[in-house]
């Protein structure tokens, strides 16, 4: 029981964690546009969607190493 309070706490953390990286990279990209640099600003977006939705894909640890083995 205590190994799955400790998952739970740990995966809320790392939830934060993405939240905050989307938030700032949203936060640059709107900068760097301010600036006129476009592409600088795509790849600031690009990395906040990557950021907003890799905790979709990797839900479980045991899931990725069932998906790196399986052909």
């Amino acid at each position: 029981m205590m190994r799955n309070s400790h998952i739970v706490v740990r995966s809320k953390t790392k939830e934060e964690d993405l939240g905050y990286m989307s938030d700032m990279a949203l936060e640059l990209a709107q900068m760097a546009e301010d600036s006129g640099q476009a592409t600088l600003a795509y790849l600031f977006r690009m990395a906040a969607l990557e950021a907003s939705t890799v905790d979709a894909v990797m839900t479980d640890p045991d899931d990725l190493a069932q998906q790196a083995t399986s052909h």
